[in-house]
Formats: C-alpha cells, sequence, structure tokens
C-alpha cells in the first residue's frame, strides 16, 4: 500500500515543528506539504530545516488550499479560526483532517462536525496513547462510585499556552460526566473566587495553572469522605502527541466521512 501523503499546517510553529519530525520518522507516512500564514519569515523554508533535519526538498506554502489538495491527511494544531477554515478545505478535498486544536467554541465545533459529514476527520483534545487511556479510566471509574466522590481536575502547561482549561482536561471532564451520566454543561465548575459556599454534590471541578515549561499534566482527583483516588498522566516530551496525530492520520486513510477521536483510533 502506498504511503499516506501528510502535510503539516502551521509547520514553523513548536508543535508543526515536532509533527514534521514524527511524520518523517513514522513508517507508511510522508511529508507532502506545510504552511504557514502569508508574510511569515517560514514561508519558503525548506520543511527539513525547519524541523532540524535534512532538507527535504519540500517547503513552507502561504497557499493553504493547494497543500491540502496535494495531502492525503493533513496535521493542524494551529488555532480555532485557522482549523474551521481547514475543515472546510479538507471536507471540500475530501482530504482527511486530523485536529489537536484546542480552545474551539460551539460555532466552531458545529462547522468542524458539518465538514464531518463530507470526510474524516479525527479531533482530540489530547492525542496520546495515555491520555486517552487515562480518559477511559475517568469514565469507568466515574460511572463506579457515587456522588460521594466528589471530582476535580488539575491541569498545568507551560507559560505561553493560551486557552484554559486545556482540551485535555475537558476530555477528562466530559469522560467524568459521561460515566456519571450527567450533562457537563450542568455539572462544571470552572472557576472559584471569594466566598463560593460549600461544594454542591455532583460537580465536577476543574483547575488550570501555568508556568515554565511543562508540556502538560493531568490529574483526575476523586475525593472521598477518608480516601481519595487520582488518576495522572505527565506529558514530558510533544512528540508524544506529534506519534498519536500521525497514527491518526494513518488509520483515517480510507475510514468513511465522520467526526472520530483518538479512542476511536486506538480501539479503546
Amino acid at each position: 500500500m502506498a504511503d499516506v501523503k501528510i502535510a503539516v499546517m502551521g509547520a514553523s510553529g513548536r508543535m508543526g515543528r515536532v509533527l514534521i519530525r514524527a511524520v518523517c520518522e513514522i513508517k507508511g507516512a510522508v511529508l507532502s506539504g506545510g504552511t504557514e500564514q502569508p508574510g511569515s519569515p517560514a514561508v519558503g523554508a525548506d520543511l527539513g530545516t525547519l524541523a532540524g533535519l535534512e532538507p527535504l526538498g519540500v517547503a513552507v506554502s502561504s497557499d493553504a488550499s493547494a497543500v491540502i489538495a496535494g495531502a492525503d491527511a493533513i496535521l493542524d494544531f494551529t488555532a480555532p479560526a485557522a482549523t474551521v477554515e481547514f475543515a472546510r478545505t479538507a471536507a471540500e478535498q475530501g482530504v482527511a483532517h486530523i485536529i489537536g486544536t484546542t480552545g474551539c467554541s460551539s460555532e466552531d465545533e458545529a462547522a468542524i462536525a458539518e465538514a464531518a459529514t463530507r470526510t474524516a476527520i479525527v479531533k482530540a483534545g489530547n492525542m496520546s496513547l495515555g491520555v486517552n487511556l487515562l480518559t477511559a479510566l475517568t469514565a469507568k471509574v466515574a460511572a463506579a462510585l457515587d456522588v460521594d466522590f466528589d471530582i476535580e481536575i488539575l491541569e498545568m502547561h507551560h507559560r505561553h499556552k493560551v486557552d484554559a482549561p486545556s482540551g485535555t482536561a475537558l476530555m477528562l471532564a466530559e469522560a467524568a460526566a459521561k460515566g456519571r451520566g450527567v450533562a457537563l454543561g450542568e455539572k462544571a465548575v470552572r472557576v472559584r473566587d471569594g466566598h463560593t459556599g460549600p461544594r454542591r454534590a455532583g460537580d465536577i471541578g476543574m483547575q488550570s495553572l501555568r508556568g515554565g515549561s511543562i508540556v502538560g499534566d493531568h490529574s483526575v482527583i476523586f475525593a472521598g469522605n477518608g480516601e481519595r483516588i487520582t488518576l495522572s498522566h505527565h506529558a514530558e516530551d510533544r512528540s508524544i502527541f506529534a506519534r498519536g496525530a500521525v497514527k491518526a492520520a494513518l488509520w483515517a486513510r480510507d475510514k468513511e466521512p465522520g467526526l472520530y477521536s483518538m479512542i476511536d483510533v486506538l480501539g479503546l
């Protein structure tokens, strides 16, 4: 079977460079292109050189439509507005779209879901194997414990992260709500400040910390009377997300249009 042609959107960013290296390292994948915004100093640069590799003979382009048309799948860890546009273009071209972008609004999510009626989209707040196992475990533990166990989710990321809670924290909160059989929107508590009164039974709390160069730490705490269960994942290298994204691209090659998750990719 021919290699899957994969393009990296936002190729010059921290995650973009890691994605380039992952595509080049994983068997069955070949780098077909990469994009940056018009006017970026990275436009025209060799993608290999950009990622600290030997030159690949493939340059960064500002023409996203052309790059998408030349790919079987695109990897997208950019920003919500860009992701929505890439989703529309990928759907028009029938190109699989792997989305690791976080901070999407409900309107963004609706646009992505519409695009998924025309092409395969894999969207996840986190694409590492460990975090997706943590997500599955969170749902199971939440289902096994009653509301006498309070659920709190704690996440910490590097100082440059612009959205909070993290996409992973929201993914874990959704899993906890699913396990409990409740709607997250009715139970989520994202901010506590001032005289808040006692904690409401059944709430699912999320707290965000920012600082330093932390790639990503997440803990789900089930706090009962006299005992506490903590499920944790600590990311030490962005390559774990990149490898998961490439795995998703290889998996999505022949899939029917639809909105998939890493749980689908990993068979969890």
